[in-house]
């Protein structure tokens, strides 16, 4: 049995302003501020002597190895990313960052917000791009029906307000 794994598929590089500020201040936080912290407490815990039985040298290097990759990960992302941060000359259509509410069938309003795959949000109504529901909103326009396929099946929604904030 081979190791190969095919790649993943391509994401979307659009990001909000606000999302890629929220990366550029994690980034600023992993490096300058946690980052030092763990180099310190490694650079202690070597000091004690034997490093293979020395539980504060292991997960401290573990830990660094961690921050690493996720400094790799923001800044590739970062250099990458098509910061939009514009509302279109056409508001009553869905394009990237608006804020959409829906109405399904049994008249249940949900608002959702538009957004880039790295910054998507359940707890936050933010959605991805890359979503089958964002899939589907983006491009239609007030008052226009949406189908979208779920797991449970197909759901039916209307377009009640978009709003670019």
């Amino acid at each position: 049995m081979s190791r190969y794994r095919p790649p993943a598929p391509k994401r979307s590089n659009y990001i909000t302003a606000e999302g890629a500020q929220m990366m550029r201040d994690e980034l600023r936080e992993l490096w300058k501020v946690e980052r030092p912290k763990v180099t310190e407490a490694v650079s202690a815990a070597a000091k004690n002597g034997d490093r293979s039985e020395n539980g504060d040298y292991i997960y401290g290097k573990k830990r660094l190895r961690e921050i690493d990759r996720r400094v790799r990960y923001l800044t590739k992302r970062l250099e990458h990313a098509t910061v939009v941060d514009r509302t279109p000359t056409d508001t009553d259509t869905v394009f990237f960052g608006a804020w959409v509410t829906i109405e399904d069938e049994d008249g249940i309003e949900t608002q959702v917000r538009i957004v880039g795959p790295d910054e998507f949000d359940q707890h936050r109504d933010y959605i991805s791009m890359d979503s089958p529901m964002a899939r589907a909103l983006l491009k239609r326009k007030l008052d226009d029906d949406v189908s979208v396929t779920t797991p449970t099946g197909q759901k039916h929604y209307v377009i009640v307000e978009i709003n670019y904030r």
